[in-house]
């Protein structure tokens, strides 16, 4: 996901700053609000959050 689509599904969610915040520190507050745990980069070769739209892209950092 592009930062751009990070930040639009982040206003999306009602979290109002979203410029100034690295990536994965924005990426960890929709994780938080989607009932995830906020958790993106640090799962070392396995994530057991299968519903995370962020699996993906957090297993290839």
């Amino acid at each position: 996901m592009t930062m751009a689509e990070i930040r639009e599904k982040a206003k999306g969610m009602g979290i109002k700053k979203t410029v100034g915040i690295k990536k994965a520190d924005l990426i960890r507050e929709i994780q938080a609000k989607e009932g995830n745990s906020p958790c993106f980069g640090t799962a070392t070769s396995f994530c057991d959050q299968r519903d995370c739209c962020f699996r993906e892209d957090c297993l290839q950092v």
